[in-house]
Parts: C-alpha cells; structure tokens; sequence
C-alpha cells in the first residue's frame, strides 16, 4: 500500500507537467503567428525589436521548448517570457498604430 501513494504521484506530476507544456507551446504559438500576420514596417515605428528579430525569438524559443526543455525548463520559461513581452507590449502597440482595427 506505502508503494502505491509515489507512482500515482509521479502520474500526477506527469500529467500536470503535459497540461503546462500544452498550454505553453499554445502561447508561444499565438505569439508567433500573430507576429507572422503583421506587416514589418510598424514594428520600428512602435520602437521595438525589428519583425525578424520578434520571429526568430519566438520560433527559437517555440522549438527549444518543445524539443529540450519542456515547460518548466530554463528555454521554456524564456519561450513564455518572450511570447507574453510580445502579447502583452507589442501587440497593443502595434493594434494602436492601426487604429485598433483587425482580426488580432
């Protein structure tokens, strides 16, 4: 019975860690696509990184963290890092610069 309790708890851990790498890998995703979609001369207008700095980063860090690190890795926590700088800095910004408008 004592030996039971460590292997539904490494299942647990297992599963945890899946729906962490799952919603990581959908993040970053997002991210990449979203800065994929948009046209490359408003990234300097809003004074960030260039288009192909942004796609590399976020391409680099999507298949890094699928490939070696997983989710709680050093390379996946950067992927999420940089993923939610892109959402959260520059895609307001690069929404303002359109007024607003468009499918994202």
């Amino acid at each position: 019975m004592a030996t039971s309790a460590p292997i539904f708890y490494l299942d647990v851990v297992r599963g945890i860690n899946l729906v962490i790498l799952i919603l990581s890998l959908i993040v970053q995703a997002v991210a990449l696509v979203h800065c994929i979609t948009q046209r490359g001369d408003g990234f300097p207008a809003i004074g960030t990184l260039p288009k192909g700095a942004w796609v590399a980063i976020l391409a680099v860090c999507l298949v890094l963290t699928y490939l070696i690190s997983g989710p709680i890795g050093i390379f996946g926590l950067i992927g999420i890092a940089a993923a939610l700088i892109y959402l959260l800095d520059v895609r307001p910004g690069l929404r303002d610069l359109s007024d607003g408008k468009g499918f994202w």
